[in-house]
């Protein structure tokens, strides 16, 4: 068996955060004529079931950070079995190398690989690398980054690290083609606002306040797409109804993100390493309010990458009030040259070609076994 006729297995779970930069790479994968076999778990079989594999394994897995010294042991027993079935499957299958997109759902059927001595690959996609993969980075082979720098990575990982980017979606990259629609007097303020399933919440408290501050003539310009909690939409939807907006567009999902973001003048969300590498990619600006809370300040992290360039303003959600976030949406609105400026400043750090830069990291690190 040549590399360039093996199977590669792919392990990514728990979010579609992990789920679409392997989802990504296998399109790569599989055009270079490799098989691609998927690990991942029960919780995303449902946005699973478009991978492009040949194959999709479910090993059980959880995370084993609770509260309860309960539930952290039935955790750990739980990835401990599902070590067991991917051994089982690793031997099976063959794979020429493993490739891991963090999550603890990668855990056993990566940890399973390096011991049974199958190349592995990490991709870190945050500017703060996981536990899940700092765990795993010592038996890595090589490791590649979603950003330039990233921190906590354990001082025993001897494995080279590459910079490939984090793998775009193909409805991303086909929207980066767009030009930054530069913004006319007069004309209408495009405003995108979403904040995944951990953040419409703050989102729908925040925002349609903030545009309620806004001047008259500034509300009347206004175009809002805004993702909103199921819960929230007929309240957040009235209040607009009343604000005498240029035009507004509230769902708890939008099929075609990508295109939106595309549409827009301004960006207001949260920080995951996906948004954070498609706003570059595309050459958006942005208002990002980073996920509070998190143990590794991951998307804080990811958040000061653009915030760094110009490209974005990072604001901490103690400090996300509706008079912020109205005072800094009447600065850029009223001098559209800074948001021009920030849209170049972030496609200067977009990277469109990361799937294929990460496939041939892989095909490259199978080669040298």
């Amino acid at each position: 068996m040549t590399v360039a006729t093996a199977t590669i297995l792919l392990c990514a779970g728990g979010t579609g955060g992990h789920l679409f930069p392997a989802e990504s790479l296998a399109h790569v994968l599989r055009a270079r004529g490799l098989r691609v076999v998927l690990a991942t778990d029960a919780r995303v079989d449902s946005i699973a079931t478009g991978f492009p594999a040949s194959e999709i394994v479910t090993i059980a897995s959880a995370t084993p950070s609770g509260r309860s010294p309960l539930q952290r042991g039935l955790a750990v027993l739980t990835l401990g079995r599902g070590f067991g079935v991917a051994a089982r499957q690793i031997r099976r299958i063959d794979p020429a190398a493993i490739v891991g997109f963090g999550g603890y759902p990668t855990v056993p059927p990566m940890l399973a690989g390096q011991i049974l001595r199958v190349p592995t690959v990490l991709h870190e996609q945050n500017a703060v690398m996981g536990r899940a993969n700092a765990f795993l980075a010592r038996g890595a082979r090589a490791i590649a980054t979603g950003f330039k720098d990233v921190r906590g990575v354990p001082a025993k990982a001897l494995a080279p690290r590459t910079h490939t980017g984090n793998p775009l979606r193909p409805a991303v990259i086909q929207a980066a083609a767009t030009p930054y629609p530069a913004l006319a007097p007069g004309a209408p303020l495009h405003l995108l606002v979403f904040g995944g399933s951990q953040g419409a919440r703050v989102m729908g408290e925040v925002v349609p306040k903030a545009v309620a501050n806004l001047p008259a003539d500034l509300r009347a310009r206004l175009h809002l797409v805004q993702q909103v909690r199921a819960e929230d939409l007929t309240a957040v939807q009235n209040l607009y109804l009343g604000l005498g907006l240029g035009g507004f567009e509230a769902a708890p999902f939008f099929k075609d993100l990508p295109a939106r973001m595309a549409a827009a003048h301004l960006v207001v969300g949260r920080s995951g390493a996906s948004t954070v590498s498609e706003l570059a990619a595309l050459g958006r600006p942005s208002i990002l309010v980073p996920l509070p809370g998190a143990l590794d300040q991951d998307q804080a992290a990811n958040a000061a990458t653009l915030a760094a360039i110009g490209a974005a303003l990072a604001i901490p959600q103690a400090a996300f009030t509706p008079d912020r976030l109205a005072a800094e949406l009447v600065d850029r609105f009223t001098a559209p040259e800074k948001l021009t400026a920030a849209a170049a400043a972030a496609k200067s750090a977009g990277i469109h070609d990361a799937a294929e830069r990460l496939a041939d990291l892989v095909v490259a690190t199978a080669a040298r076994t």
